[in-house]
């Protein structure tokens, strides 16, 4: 038992073993660590200017009487935003379901914030208080885009959710961890009928390039039918030029015996038929290169009137058949690229058919003039031979040309009076005059007399008709001649 001496030492010894036990205990309960998922917010007196100050991991000494803490947890939580009837840009309403994923943030400023307004309040109370601010901020994105970019650009519509929601969370201490747009309709079926014209163009597109497979097989098809054909036609052409070279080689042959025959005949002349028949003949050699210069005019003159024309006519075809193309392309737009491909082949059949059909007209019109040629190339070839044959009797050459001529030479005639307009005629038959004939018949008479003479004609042309037309008074003041002498 200690003595009355000892208990001062005793109590002194206690006294101090209680102030270390209370300072270590003070020391172990005070001394806070922070778990990697929590926010350690010291608040109190923790520094001017300062409500509260966060930590995130590590640890710090709570003072007691003027300090406290409070954890504020970092665990993310889902939300689910089932917005409907919000506003797009076009004015139609539009239902996005979304599930977002907050959480409280560590980045420095951010937390104070949260430390601020959130400390205390319960997950729940976290959850309501950031669907409020992201209901208001999805209206507002959703009211600057399209229906076309909601519905087509995902990416976009998230970016623009996420830029709004983040600045409006980070005011309350939360950050956006994730975003999931569920689904995009609308109370009018407008984002449906999008989806319908794509899956519509889509099968047109698969349609049209079917088509055009189609399409390169027949062209294909055709164009091995056409090289067939042309090199059976090439063939053939060969042989008929073989026939024909050899029935021209014939020809030419008895042409020049022909013409050795006649030239025997002609040395055998006298030499003033011989002179006559060579005036004679260069003459008709002469008239035989007018009719070729003639021939080649209306070669000229057929091509110009008609194979140049069918060539504008066809310009103007292919240019009518582009704008129709093109005018076709513009109004097809919106309306599926089937409809403008279908346009665009009927647009080049029928170029191909305008074309067709001016080359055949052009191939027929120069297988026309090339024939006229020909016919005008055999009469001089047939004028030449009858010079010849007819050396001895250059009188009967005259007669045989100007038999021919006769037609026209009385068509001449009858032009004479053809553009006589009689409107009325009034005649007052005085009865038989001195000549024998009435007012009538001197009339009818004198008409029929107003008439070219076909003999004066002939004159003029440097030609003397032969008796059997008749023959012409000496004078003018001489009596007609008579048919019949």
């Amino acid at each position: 038992m200690p003595s009355t001496a000892d208990l001062p030492l005793l109590f002194l010894v206690g006294g101090v073993a209680f102030l270390v036990l209370s300072t270590l205990w003070i020391l172990t309960t005070r001394f806070k660590r922070c778990p990697s998922d929590k926010i350690l917010v010291v608040y109190g007196k923790v520094g001017k200017g300062l409500s509260a100050r966060c930590i995130h991991g590590g640890a710090t000494f709570i003072w007691p009487m003027i300090q406290d803490y409070q954890f504020l947890d970092l665990i993310p939580i889902p939300i689910d935003i089932k917005l409907t009837g919000a506003l797009s840009k076009q004015n139609i309403r539009v239902n996005t379901p979304s599930t977002f994923t907050v959480g409280v943030s560590t980045k420095p400023g951010t937390m104070e914030n949260a430390a601020e307004r959130m400390l205390g309040l319960s997950n729940e109370s976290i959850r309501e208080l950031a669907k409020d601010i992201i209901f208001g901020q999805m209206r507002v994105v959703l009211a600057t885009m399209s229906i076309e970019e909601i519905n087509a650009d995902r990416d976009k519509l998230i970016e623009n959710i996420s830029r709004g929601v983040e600045v409006e969370l980070e005011k309350v201490g939360l950050q956006l961890i994730n975003v999931n747009i569920q689904d995009i309709t609308d109370e009018s079926g407008y984002i449906e009928a999008l989806g319908q014209e794509a899956a519509a163009r889509a099968i047109n597109d698969a349609k049209i390039k079917v088509s055009q497979a189609e399409r390169d097989g027949e062209i294909g098809r055709a164009q091995a039918q056409k090289e067939q054909k042309i090199v059976v036609a090439q063939a053939q052409a060969e042989a008929t030029t073989g026939e024909n070279l050899a029935a021209v080689d014939i020809a030419n042959s008895n042409a020049n015996r022909l013409v050795q025959e006649a030239e025997a005949n002609r040395q055998a002349e006298a030499a003033q038929n011989v002179a006559n028949a060579r005036v004679q003949q260069e003459a008709y050699l002469a008239q035989r290169e007018a009719e070729v210069a003639r021939a080649e005019k209306d070669k000229a003159s057929q091509y110009a009137s008609v194979v140049v024309p069918a060539e504008v006519e066809k310009l103007r075809m292919e240019t009518i058949a582009a704008a129709d193309a093109a005018r076709i392309q513009i109004e097809a737009k919106g309306k599926g690229d089937a409809i403008r491909y279908v346009q665009q082949a009927e647009a080049d059949g029928q170029k191909a058919r305008f074309l067709a059909e001016a080359d055949g007209q052009r191939a027929r019109l120069l297988a026309e003039a090339e024939g006229t040629e020909k016919v005008l190339k055999s009469k001089a070839e047939g004028f030449r031979a009858l010079v010849e044959v007819t050396a001895s009797r250059p009188d009967l050459a005259i007669n045989l040309l100007i038999t021919e001529q006769l037609p026209r030479l009385v068509e001449e005639q009858v032009k004479a009076i053809s553009n006589i307009k009689v409107d009325k005629i009034t005649v007052w038959d005085s009865g038989v005059g001195a000549d024998g004939k009435n007012s009538t018949a001197s009339f009818l008479s004198g008409l029929a007399g107003s008439l070219p003479p076909i003999h004066e004609l002939a004159k003029n042309a440097g030609i003397e008709l032969p008796s059997i037309l008749g023959k012409t008074g000496d004078l003018a003041g001489s009596k007609p001649a008579n048919p019949s002498t």
